[in-house]
């Protein structure tokens, strides 16, 4: 994911009404709020912060704040 135009993370909200994975690897922009869980496989980065109501499973992954 490429923010351009000024685009912050910080401004990104992804509302999510189950369950959200980050497959190995990827990379990810903004907020994350999932109603179930979110899981960040081995390698997956976020730049933003990531809110779950039950489990937030992170395997070898940077998270940096906006």
């Amino acid at each position: 994911m490429i923010l351009s135009g000024g685009a912050s993370a910080a401004n990104i909200y992804w509302v999510v009404a189950g369950e959200v994975t980050l497959h190995a690897g990827a990379h990810m922009e903004g907020i994350v709020l999932s109603a179930t869980q979110v899981t960040l496989q081995t390698g997956a980065s976020l730049h933003g912060r990531v809110y779950a109501q039950t489990l937030i499973a992170l395997d070898d992954n940077a998270i940096t704040a906006p």
